[in-house]
């Protein structure tokens, strides 16, 4: 026998063997209610095997030895007959808190449930490790806190703002046991409550939401009385402080270091009504004075309140009879300390206790509208604080100032009025009749614009220029920029005419002016108000307008060409009713597009502005950049030259003009646009026929391989000698199986020799060459994965016309050669190859060295059963063999797929069939089938030395 583990050894397995199995557990200590309070006993399950879901079963024992069954949260049949009634009433109930825990609620204790109850979880353990059930002792309390309020019924406080008032509330306990108490002074205001000022189980105040204020500077305070006492003050009561005021008692007791709550009681103390303060102030109604005059206003202020309150008199103004409305502004103030704040022309008196007075000197226009009285009633608070205990606004008192207003009238004529565009146009504003020739009085203008409508819309009128008081001229939005320009002059030539000319009249001039004369009046800060606006009659500018005609005529010099001469086409302009114009000229070029069904594209070639500059337009031939010409030969008549014309300039050319007409100086306006009548060059040639064509001797290359693609062009048709013919070659590549991504652009070669390449992001390289007369060819060297895809080359023949000139023809295309790039499958696994033989061949050396190991379930399910002879061998003459893949595998077979693996050329290969994809997966395939005949080898090997040792 061996020697036994220490004893503290294994009470250290013992216990660590207890940590880590089941844990359940209830509070701590004893749980102390009161009867008729709720019980809520929590219980949690934790390192625990099964479903995630724990049940719980709990039992109660008055005495903690014999437990009878309470409740459980899965089986029905589980809690004895004494409980089923107050299970069934609600009293007794479990509610589960998460998956491993519940809640034992029992509803209004009794003295009955005092004792031990234990909860206990079924075991869906493994193995049977941990506590499957804890106990918790509970103690039930008899009702011994009384609460009640200091008076019975509860009394009703009718009280005004700033009077105080105080509230008295008694509680007291009987318990056996160590409690504190708690208190909330709490107020009701319909279905709001609101928590007052509370002192907890530790002796601290806490003032509730909006009462800090008032707590701290002693306004609102918490007493106790006696030793049973509690009695709440409110040194100045507020409107907010009316409502009903209940007592909240709680009892707390210390468990597990903390305290918990055992009950609560609330009893009604009393109803506080605060009454209001009543306040009115009154002002007369209607008031009329003279401008110049004193405005003497009386506000009386009646109130139902005698004690220390004070007042605050603030005067308004405002244009509207409602004082709430923006705009009003504050005259004059005199606060509760009967300071006076005012300006220099108005005075705020204080004639009795219930009078104050307004006066307002030397009144204008600017004095007439609305009038009010605005009182606050301030009464002391605590700690030398004021309270706002009532406030009221008068009804306004309307205050006319009767005032002499200007009289005149004003006349609008046109001194000046044009006969057509581009004329001057002068209008003169008069004031005449004025009857009041005071110095106070000025007068100022403003100038405005209807355009002319035929029909009877409602127009808008638009502010061109307006003068304020202090001659200050502001533009409008029509205006701006040309009153900026010098076009628009706004003047004042006498004390009674205003002038507005319009050096050049345009067409969008034309429509009713109308000016319009205010009066501006002195005030006695020397400001100026605006006192009166009289409208003069409209005055009409307009003259006939002339339709814009312009006609424009292409012609032909040389009708008859040919591909490389020049072409040239004249233009001449005709124009009426087009005051001193200027041309521009655009040359357009009509070409039809590869559908026939679609219409002619339109491409502008080259332009000739109004300042006769030149611009090409959308001429793109970068070898012919002088090839056209647009010059002006006459001022009506333009030329346009294209040297050594190409086939690819056939289609119909136009002239489109337009005639500018001087606005403003250096402006031009558009006046009208005509386009030409169509000059068509045609080239009627019977020339060759070019095709396009890619070969290519290696399709399926092995990475690192030479690709070689060859562009062939063959040519239909006339014969051209070499020299006659260039070519601009591009090659294009398409990496993917398919043609649905964007071509990639390899490399090009111009008809002169210059070849481009592309950057390319791996390493092979690009080489383009042209190996003969009609033959270019492509080589991608050190091929990769990566330049697989569909190839294919673009070319654009060139081919010299008689005249020396060479001809540029259409585009063509080949058709798309597919390149594959296959892996090295030698190269690729030769190193991995030596290294898994050279591991084999030491394996089995051990093999034989050591002996065999005895079988395993795993590798004995891998022999095969043959049948044997006595000998003990097989039919075969060897001994079992593994089976599950291995020993299907024929050694014959095995080296004639090798072999085709790696010779795919062979003419029995089965991979000259097979996909790109396929040869790809069959790479994996072949390593995994080798490193499986090589695990066969060894086995055999191994066997072969156990029989020959």
């Amino acid at each position: 026998m061996g020697r036994l583990a220490p004893r503290p050894l294994l009470l250290a397995l013992l216990s660590l063997a207890l940590c880590r199995g089941r844990v359940v557990r209830v509070p701590t200590g004893t749980l102390v209610r009161v009867v008729g309070t709720e019980l809520v006993i929590p219980c949690n399950v934790s390192d625990y095997d099964g479903p995630s879901e724990q049940n719980f079963d709990w039992s109660f024992s008055s005495l903690g030895s014999s437990f009878v069954e309470l409740a459980s949260t899965w089986e029905v049949g589980f809690p004895a007959q004494l409980y089923q009634e107050r299970l069934q009433r609600g009293e007794i109930l479990l509610r589960r808190t998460a998956n491993d825990a519940v809640e034992l609620h029992i509803k209004n204790v009794q003295p009955s449930d005092q004792g031990h109850y234990k909860c206990s979880t079924p075991s869906t353990d493994a193995t049977v490790q941990g506590n499957y059930e804890d106990t918790v002792q509970v103690k039930v309390l008899a009702d011994s806190l009384h609460v009640g309020p200091s008076a019975r019924p509860p009394p009703s406080l009718s009280l005004r703002e700033g009077e105080p008032f105080e509230l008295r509330c008694t509680a007291a306990s009987a318990s056996p046991l160590h409690t504190h108490l708690a208190l909330l002074w709490e107020l009701h205001r319909g279905p709001a409550r609101r928590n007052v000022l509370a002192l907890t189980h530790e002796g601290r105040f806490h003032p509730g939401l909006g009462y800090e204020q008032r707590y701290h500077s002693g306004d609102v305070r918490l007493d106790t009385v006696g030793s049973d006492a509690y009695r709440l003050s409110v040194s100045r009561a507020l409107s907010a402080d009316q409502g009903s005021y209940r007592c909240i008692v709680s009892e707390w007791i210390a468990e597990q270091g903390n305290w918990q709550e055992i009950q609560e009681k609330a009893v009604e103390v009393a109803t506080v009504v605060i009454q209001p303060t009543v306040l009115r102030a009154a002002v007369p109604k209607n008031v009329s004075v003279a401008e110049g005059k004193e405005l003497d206003l009386t506000c009386n202020i009646t109130t139902d309140r005698a004690d220390d309150v004070r007042p605050e008199v603030t005067w308004s103004f405002s244009r509207t009879p409602d004082s709430t409305l923006p705009g009003s502004r504050v005259l004059a103030r005199l606060d509760r300390d009967s300071l006076v704040h005012s300006s220099p022309h108005i005075a705020l008196s204080h004639v009795d206790a219930r009078s104050y007075h307004l006066l307002v000197r030397d009144v204008s226009k600017e004095n007439s509208g609305y009038y009010f009285c605005h009182v606050s009633l301030w009464a002391p608070g605590h700690n030398r604080s004021w309270h706002k205990v009532a406030e009221a606004v008068s009804s306004p008192a309307g205050v006319g100032v009767t005032w002499l207003e200007p009289d005149y009238q004003v006349y609008l004529n046109a001194s000046k009025a044009p006969g057509f565009a581009d004329d001057p146009t002068e209008l003169a504003c008069r004031v005449v009749d004025t009857k009041s020739g005071e110095a106070n009085v000025r007068f100022t203008v403003s100038w405005y614009y209807r355009m002319n409508r035929r029909s009877d819309d409602v127009v808008t009128s638009e502010l061109l220029a307006v003068m304020d008081g202090d001659w200050t001229l502001k533009y409008g939005e029509r205006s701006k920029q040309r009153a900026q320009d010098g076009d628009f002059i706004f003047s004042k030539e006498h004390t009674d005419t205003f002038n507005f000319r319009i050096q050049r009249t345009t067409e969008e001039d034309r429509g009713n002016y109308y000016c319009v004369v205010s009066a501006w009046t002195k005030q006695r800060n020397n400001s100026w108000v605006k006192s009166k606006d009289v409208f003069s009659k409209p005055v009409n500018i307009f003259w006939a307008l002339e339709d814009s005609v312009l006609v424009v005529k292409a012609r032909q010099p040389k009708p008859f060409f040919a591909a490389g001469n020049t072409f040239e086409m004249t233009c001449k302009v005709s124009s009426k009713n087009i005051k001193s114009p200027r041309y521009s000229v655009l040359i357009t070029a009509e070409k039809p597009v590869g559908d026939l069904s679609s219409p002619n594209e339109t491409k502008y070639i080259i332009s000739l502005d109004q300042d006769s500059v030149v611009k090409l337009e959308n001429w793109t031939d970068a070898s012919r950049v002088d090839g056209v010409v647009l010059e002006k030969v006459q001022e009506d008549e333009f030329r346009y030259r294209m040297y050594q014309t190409q086939v690819s300039d056939a289609g119909l050319y136009r002239c489109m003009v337009t005639a500018w007409s001087p606005v403003r100086g250096s402006l031009w306006r558009e006046a009208a646009t005509s386009l030409s009548n169509p000059i068509e060059i045609d080239f009627q040639t019977s020339g060759p026929i070019f095709n396009a064509s890619v070969h290519s001797d290696t399709p399926s290359v092995i990475r690192g391989d030479l690709i070689k693609l060859f562009c062939i062009i063959t040519v239909e048709g006339a014969a051209l000698d070499p020299d006659d013919m260039a070519f601009d070659v591009s090659w294009f590549a398409v990496h993917s199986f398919g043609l649905d991504k964007a071509p990639v652009l390899l490399s090009s070669l111009d008809r002169k020799g210059i070849v481009t390449t592309s950057r390319r992001d791996w390493k092979s390289d690009l080489s383009l060459e042209r190996v003969s007369v009609l033959e270019f060819l492509l080589q991608v060297h050190g091929s990769e994965d990566q330049d697989f895809g569909n190839y294919y080359c673009s070319v654009t023949p060139w081919v010299k016309s008689p005249t020396g000139s060479w001809q540029k023809e259409a585009e063509i295309h080949s058709k798309p050669v597919f390149i594959t790039v296959k892996m090295d499958v030698l190269n690729a696994f030769k190193y991995p190859l030596l290294i898994g033989v050279g591991l084999s061949t030491v394996i089995g050396l051990l093999s034989c060295l050591i002996g065999a190991p005895p079988p395993t379930p795993a590798t004995s399910a891998l022999l095969e059963e043959v049948p044997t002879s006595s000998t003990g061998v097989n039919e075969r003459g060897t001994q079992p063999r593994l089976t599950g893949g291995i020993a299907l595998l024929n050694k014959k077979e095995l080296y004639k797929s090798l072999g085709f693996f790696f010779f795919p050329n062979h003419k029995n290969s089965p991979r000259k069939s097979l996909s790109y994809v396929q040869i790809e997966a069959s790479k994996f395939l072949y390593f995994v089938y080798f490193m499986m005949f090589t695990y066969t080898f060894h086995f055999e090997k191994k066997e072969k030395c156990k029989s020959t040792f």
